[in-house]
């Protein structure tokens, strides 16, 4: 069995039920919007989010249909969420697949992501908690504010760790914090448990979003080196970051520049990821991830469930070695 298959393992059967749920929400009697919400649909990736509502949900006992719910408004607005950002980063992919704004139109991309977080709101509603809608509405302004973050950073010369883990509080971070929460809270946990169950979110969402920085440094199977996707977007992440702090000079720093106005070349970029990868960059960010890691292990000491304790052990495993 994989290790994505020994995760699920315990929410199985839950996992089952959200997906039909989940499915029956997007769709539409309207043949162009139901054709788009197909699309959605279609790309629903590896469930690592509402996974995690319901593994949180599980340790408290059987999972509801309040649960169930949360796990359904969050991956709205977390699809909803890519929907803009691809519009915003006028990506045309995404993992692979072309993006909702290049299979239709970034007016259409825009107007589907908005419906998305309606469905997401109208979703919170049903679940009659008004803390799970509470949740869901804060988080919507704030991954707002994170990607207003990260436009702002772009504009700024300077390159700092604090502006990058700021962005990622905003945005990553805080969409697996939430997750966790709202499985804490739907399946009625006590303080102590939402809290710590929130701590432990939020270090998986970083490590994340590490692991996902680091894999642009690499060849990319389809063209045979290093992506550099953030750089191009003039975003400038953990390694290079890091590389930057112990070794950068004159040359670097005017590459810096050019990589944040948009005018690096294809060249620029690939001398930069040099930089970053003989300068230590990719080691230190594991380092980081290994760090958060081992700082959320150690929440789940007080777990009781030992199937879920293990499946979020394995969990936090997965997110800092996997491989896309």
């Amino acid at each position: 069995m994989d290790s994505l298959s020994l995760i699920r393992q315990p929410v199985a059967a839950e996992l089952e039920q959200y997906r039909s749920l989940f499915d029956s929400a997007l769709q539409h009697d309207d043949d162009f919007l139901g054709h788009a919400l197909a699309y959605v649909r279609q790309r629903r990736g590896k469930m690592m989010r509402p996974l995690l509502v319901l593994l949180m949900a599980k340790e408290l006992g059987n999972v509801g249909e309040k649960s169930l719910r949360s796990a359904v408004t969050l991956e709205l607005l977390h699809t909803a969420s890519l929907v803009h950002d691809d519009v915003v980063d006028e990506s045309q992919e995404r993992r692979g697949q072309r993006s909702a704004n290049a299979v239709f139109d970034n007016k259409v991309a825009v107007l589907l992501g908005d419906y998305l977080l309606s469905l997401s709101l109208l979703n919170a509603a049903e679940t009659e908690n008004v803390e799970v809608v509470r949740i869901i509405s804060r988080l919507g302004g704030t991954l707002s504010e994170g990607e207003i973050s990260q436009l702002a950073v772009i504009r700024d010369e300077e390159v700092s760790e604090e502006a990058y883990f700021h962005i990622i509080h905003h945005k990553t971070a805080a969409l697996f914090a939430a997750c966790a929460r709202l499985g804490a809270i739907s399946a009625g946990g006590d303080t102590a448990y939402v809290e710590k169950a929130t701590k432990f979110g939020e270090l998986i969402g970083i490590c994340f979003q590490i692991r996902d920085d680091i894999f642009d440094y690499f060849p990319d199977g389809n063209i045979g080196k290093p992506t550099g996707n953030d750089m191009r977007e003039g975003k400038l992440t953990l390694p290079v970051i890091h590389a930057l702090r112990q070794a950068g000079n004159s040359e670097t720093q005017l590459l810096v520049k050019k990589i944040k106005s948009g005018e690096a070349t294809a060249a620029d970029i690939s001398a930069m990821v040099d930089f970053t990868l003989k300068n230590g960059g990719i080691a230190y960010a594991e380092q980081t991830m290994q760090r958060l890691h081992d700082e959320a292990v150690a929440l789940l000491d007080d777990w009781k469930n030992e199937e879920v304790k293990e499946a979020l052990h394995r969990y936090i495993d997965f997110v800092i070695k996997r491989e896309i």
